[in-house]
């Protein structure tokens, strides 16, 4: 299961809930990630959040807990996960737009399909 978190745009923007922390806490401590990845003084943050805030107007505390968020995403995702955005993703720009110069027609997809770039990524890790 993949958790993609929203990320603060700008200066108003306002951090989409506190459901949202609650599920990521969750998930990240059913996969040991929780105490393993954030510091005390992260876990702090979130949790006080969670006990003392209903919703988050704070600028500044929707950027430190996105920065906490993205950390607690970076650390549960899977290692094919991990291998399509770095590998993979890149791979199927690369082939799509050469196909595409060279005249196929349906070739721009090909960048932006998954399971392309998912198989692109294996086909490089079994290297």
């Amino acid at each position: 299961m993949r958790v993609k978190w929203l990320s603060v745009m700008g200066k108003h923007d306002i951090f989409p809930s506190v459901g949202i922390l609650v599920k990521a806490r969750k998930l990240a401590l059913r996969r040991g990630v929780w105490f393993r990845t954030l510091n005390r003084v992260e876990r702090a943050i979130i949790d006080l959040t969670l006990q003392c805030v209903d919703c988050i107007k704070s600028g500044k505390l929707a950027k430190l807990l996105t920065a906490i968020m993205d950390k607690l995403q970076f650390a549960m995702e899977s290692i094919v996960d991990r291998l399509v955005r770095t590998i993979g993703a890149p791979l199927a720009e690369k082939i799509s737009c050469i196909a595409a110069g060279l005249g196929n027609v349906s070739a721009k997809s090909w960048a932006s399909d998954l399971s392309f770039a998912v198989f692109l990524a294996i086909t490089h890790a079994n290297k």
